[in-house]
């Protein structure tokens, strides 16, 4: 009876157990959005601030290329559109193809040198105890956390002609040594960065001492991940320490030795800093790369920046081309 009543007005009936446990398991809608919108909207900070301090700048930089902006317009005056005739002036200069030449053949050289050494490095730091590893790593790290321009400053002073050390070490070679190597002995005020090819041999030492070390220490990272077993096996079946490496490391780290060939391409193809410091300034023309034209076009009197926007672009699409043709040969040699 008292069922029946309580029943009949509608109070005491429990709801169904598992209707209970569907409705408490019902997850709470922290947003009206979407859920495949939320990875997207995280997404927006980070792409506006790319694209205020990456996106916005370049595009302004190939609009530049093709007007013409001098002293004229830096005081105002509105900007002619040229079309393509900065391009065309910078194609019929010599001086744009011999930095061409300059950019590229450093490029290559630079990166195999900086690969080779620090691959080198950062096996032997592999090798080592934990201490002197680490001994070594900060050693090496203080040269990479040294800025452009003060690299500049101490390998300039280091080959001056007058006060220079290397000018200097190189005389307290035997006169036999020195003539055996060099063909000659007397290195008194030996101008080195006044030739254009001895300028780039001081910057390929600056750029490599520098750049060698995030090479080491990424290596030394890659191999720490590599199993010790594998090591063992070899040394048991009597591998030597190249075909170790060749059949072992280089396959298991090329991941890593690519994204470090295509950064040191990227750095290397756009030095400045260095460059500039070596030669005060935009001075020697045969000693130009890329970079230092542009500079030099657009802000050397009278400033052209049409012109210097203009081989930046150049320079721009020829990083783009070079860095997408390696990262396509990289996914062809994964996919085989």
């Amino acid at each position: 009876m008292t069922n029946t009543s309580t029943i009949a007005r509608g109070g005491g009936a429990s709801p169904a157990p598992g209707r209970r446990r569907q409705s408490s398991q019902r997850p709470a809608k922290a947003s009206g959005l979407p859920a495949w919108v939320v990875p997207y909207v995280l997404l927006v900070p980070g792409l506006l601030v790319i694209a205020a301090l990456l996106l916005y700048p370049l595009f302004q930089m190939v609009v530049m290329s093709f007007q013409k902006v001098g002293l004229r317009q830096i005081r105002g005056v509105p900007a002619e559109w040229v079309g393509w005739d900065n391009y065309t002036q910078i194609f019929d200069n010599e001086i744009f193809w011999s930095s061409l030449r300059n950019t590229v053949g450093f490029a290559v050289v630079t990166v195999s040198l900086t690969l080779i050494l620090g691959t080198a490095v950062g096996t032997l730091l592999n090798r080592l105890s934990k201490r002197m590893s680490t001994f070594v790593v900060v050693g090496i790290m203080s040269a990479w956390a040294v800025p452009p321009v003060a690299q500049g400053v101490i390998w300039r002073w280091l080959f001056d002609a007058d006060a220079g050390m290397i000018n200097w070490g190189l005389n307290l070679l035997p006169d036999w040594f020195s003539r055996l190597l060099f063909g000659r002995a007397d290195w008194t005020g030996e101008p080195w960065l006044n030739d254009a090819l001895s300028t780039y041999l001081v910057l390929i030492i600056t750029v490599v001492w520098a750049s060698f070390p995030f090479i080491a220490v990424s290596v030394l990272a890659g191999l720490k991940g590599i199993p010790a077993e594998l090591y063992e096996a070899a040394r048991v079946d009597g591998s030597s320490a190249w075909r170790t490496f060749r059949k072992i490391t280089f396959p298991l780290l090329k991941p890593v030795f690519a994204v470090l060939t295509i950064l040191s391409i990227i750095w290397n193809f756009k030095v400045f800093s260095q460059l500039y410091v070596l030669m005060n300034g935009p001075t020697n023309r045969e000693a130009f790369n890329l970079s230092m034209f542009s500079f030099a076009e657009a802000f050397r009197s009278p400033p052209k920046m049409g012109t210097g926007a203009a081989i930046a672009v150049v320079l721009t699409l020829l990083l783009l081309v070079v860095t997408s043709l390696y990262v396509r040969q990289i996914v062809k040699t994964e996919e085989m």
